[in-house]
């Protein structure tokens, strides 16, 4: 291979289907997919179909990246992905709403949601709405004026149980989960049939 390439890797599991793709994201190719439909007396929890996947499927990988696979996405389905949706209110002291306020809202926001979900691992924290001055935006709009900023959140997560079962079993090829993906939320924003 002679282009320079950015290498993703990129694991994908539903409930009827295993899948398994390396991306070269500067040049925007898929360079390789190898997928495995699961029937309906059989189930993707079943993590010894899974190992018999990958052990079919990382050296492929391996040999035609030249690279070792040591990251992988992890994009998820599941009905048991949890779809919370909270809002919170605060108190605004400062002259104008700012980026940094936002933030910190959103980091306290977070905690909040771990500290009353404990055994879930977030996915994805996704910002709805943000209500200034009774008025809704469905951007940030920087230094607005306004006493309160409330905010309208969703939260997709995934049970820190699945997420251990998943990391041993990726452990075992010396490959990282770098981030969890609900395949629900992400099936809007790609184009691929991943």
């Amino acid at each position: 291979m002679n282009k320079k390439q950015d290498l993703e890797y990129y694991l994908s599991i539903s409930k009827n289907k295993i899948g398994i793709y390396l991306l070269d994201t500067k040049n925007f190719e898929n360079l390789y997919k190898e997928e495995l439909n699961i029937t309906e007396n059989s189930n993707t929890h079943d993590f010894n179909i899974l190992k018999k996947f990958l052990d079919k499927n990382i050296f492929k990988m391996e040999k035609l990246s030249g690279k070792f696979v040591e990251n992988i996405f992890l994009i998820f389905e599941d009905k048991k992905i949890l779809n919370l949706e909270m809002g919170i209110k605060k108190k605004n002291y400062n002259p104008s709403i700012t980026k940094e306020y936002l933030q910190n809202s959103l980091v306290e926001a977070k905690d909040l949601f771990r500290k009353n979900y404990p055994n879930q691992e977030i996915m994805h924290m996704i910002i709805k709405k943000y209500f200034v001055n009774d008025k809704s935006y469905l951007s940030f709009e920087e230094n607005l004026k306004s006493d309160y900023l409330a905010l309208e959140i969703q939260f997709r997560s995934v049970s820190k149980s699945i997420v251990y079962d998943l990391n041993r079993i990726l452990e075992n090829y010396q490959i990282k989960i770098i981030k969890f993906i609900d395949r629900s939320y992400v099936e809007n924003f790609i184009c691929t049939d991943i």
